[in-house]
């Protein structure tokens, strides 16, 4: 018997794809090793991820539907879309797709206000977003009997809710090898924070890990929750990193592609040519061509871009475009013999 996905989320077979996003968030929180340190959490966590990976595309979901898991990987009966056209195998990380699915925030730090995940391990978490500010509760996610005032303080004693600031927000440079192996920045931040008395405030420095995973696109978000400034009438603002691509000097990038210029000859790109191309990890790969190279044409070498966000062990492609450097100046004869050669349209 194959896995069943369906079981793994806690849904039935026939789950509209809000029941499954749903039962995800809840498997996924109930889960998440920051939160569970039983045995076999980290195992769990990755079968609900590869659950949701699978249930959520609707190709993969279909020949799940219709042949099981052991369709699904290629392994039953060929035919009719099945395991003889597609093989899947989960490759994903799971927390990649925790952090995508959760729009790269953390929600435990959200909402219990403790960072890298760390929660109250007395508290029931099957679904926190109902009961503190997302879809439950009252304001500032106390029950609704508690939202004016608290429980023996009388109906006329409000309570002063105080404002989160708004995120504080830097760009964080990477250069595309850092990208490509992945890597960790350090970043240092001067923020106040309140004394033990309440009232009165220190200013303090702190070290900021940033965790740059293989193949983050330019624009990825990393959110450090309630790390800005802290006086005695706000909440934190959160610190928010935004990845930027550091110039390169030969490449480009697309998305996971990346892009190299090549600058040749009006000589070669009329008689072929042979390039050798670089590639971000100091290798060169060599690309012929005998055709005339036409202005915009393309080559691509499969497989030397950028990982891939979600699936890490594959990459993008790296794309070859042709520069074509025309002579500034010709002999007469040079020109009555190209003029003979060549036809006029």
């Amino acid at each position: 018997m194959g896995k069943d996905y369906y079981d793994v989320l806690g849904i039935k077979r026939g789950a509209s794809e809000d029941d499954i996003k749903k039962a995800y968030r809840k498997q996924a929180l109930r889960y998440h090793p920051d939160k569970n340190k039983s045995p076999g959490a980290e195992e769990k966590f990755k079968e609900i991820a590869e659950a949701y990976d699978v249930l959520s595309d609707p190709k993969k979901k279909d020949i799940y539907d219709r042949f099981g898991e052991e369709g699904l990987k290629g392994g039953g009966p060929s035919g009719g879309g099945g395991p003889g056209t597609f093989s899947y195998t989960f490759q994903g990380d799971p927390h990649a797709i925790f952090e995508e699915f959760f729009g790269g925030r953390n929600p435990f730090g959200q909402f219990f206000g403790a960072r890298n995940g760390g929660m109250d391990e007395d508290m029931d978490t099957d679904d926190p977003f109902a009961r503190f500010g997302m879809g439950g509760g009252g304001r500032g996610g106390f029950p609704r009997s508690f939202s004016t005032g608290m429980g023996g303080m009388g109906p006329h004693c409000s309570v002063v809710k105080k404002q989160q600031d708004p995120p504080v927000v830097h760009d964080l440079r990477v250069t595309l090898e850092e990208v490509l192996s992945g890597c960790t920045k350090k970043m240092k931040i001067s923020r106040k924070r309140l004394n033990p008395d309440g009232r009165t405030i220190r200013t303090e420095d702190k070290i900021l890990e940033v965790q740059i995973k293989k193949g983050w696109k330019e624009g990825t978000k990393i959110t450090f929750p309630k790390e800005g400034d802290e006086t005695p009438t706000n909440i934190p603002a959160d610190i928010v990193f935004v990845l930027k691509d550091k110039p390169h000097s030969t490449f480009k990038r697309d998305g996971s592609d990346i892009i190299y210029t090549a600058k040749i000859s009006l000589r070669d790109a009329l008689c072929g040519c042979t390039v050798n191309v670089p590639t971000l990890e100091g290798r060169a790969v060599t690309v012929s061509t005998t055709d005339i190279v036409q202005p915009g044409m393309k080559r691509r070498i499969s497989g030397e871009g950028m990982p891939y966000p979600k699936r890490p062990d594959r990459r993008g492609d790296l794309i070859v475009e042709y520069e074509v450097k025309f002579p500034e100046r010709l002999s007469q004869s040079a020109r009555d013999t190209i003029a003979q050669i060549l036809p006029r349209s």
